[in-house]
C-alpha cells in the first residue's frame, strides 16, 4: 500500500511530537515539499499504470460474539467497521502529464525557498 499525502502528514505529526526543535524546525520547511514529492510518485505511478486508484471510506458489518445475560449468555452481534476499499478509475493520460509537469514546477520553484528554511534552522538549531 502506498502512503497517501494525507497518511504522509499523520505520519509526520506523529513523528514531530518526538522530535527535537530543529527537527521539528526542518520538518515544517520541507512540508510542502514533501507533499508534492508524493504527488509526483503518484501521478508517474498513474501515467505507468495507465489508471488511477482512489480510496473511499466505507463500512463492513462483522458478526463478533456478544455476552448479553440473562437472556442469551452468548450470542451474534454486528459491528460495523469503517474501512478504505481501493478502486481502480481511468485516466487522460494527457491531463496527467501536464499536472506531472506542473508539479515538477512547483517543485523547481519551490526548492530556493525550501534551501533557505533549512539554512534558517541550521542556524537556530545548530547540532549538538
Amino acid at each position: 500500500m502506498r502512503l497517501t499525502p494525507l497518511l504522509l502528514g499523520i505520519c509526520a505529526l506523529a513523528l514531530a511530537a518526538c522530535a527535537t526543535p530543529r527537527e521539528r524546525c526542518i520538518s515544517d520547511a520541507t512540508q510542502e515539499l514533501r507533499t508534492i514529492d508524493a504527488l509526483i510518485a503518484e501521478t508517474r505511478t498513474n501515467i505507468e499504470r495507465g489508471y488511477a486508484i482512489i480510496r473511499e471510506p466505507d463500512v463492513r458489518t462483522r458478526l463478533v460474539f456478544c455476552y448479553n445475560p440473562p437472556e442469551e449468555p452468548f450470542t451474534f452481534c454486528s459491528v460495523d467497521e469503517p474501512i478504505v476499499r481501493e478502486r481502480p478509475v481511468a485516466i487522460d493520460r494527457a491531463e496527467e502529464r501536464r499536472k506531472l509537469a506542473s508539479l515538477t514546477e512547483r517543485r523547481a520553484e519551490l526548492l530556493p525557498q525550501v534551501r533557505a528554511e533549512l539554512a534558517t534552522c541550521e542556524a537556530r538549531y545548530p547540532e549538538s
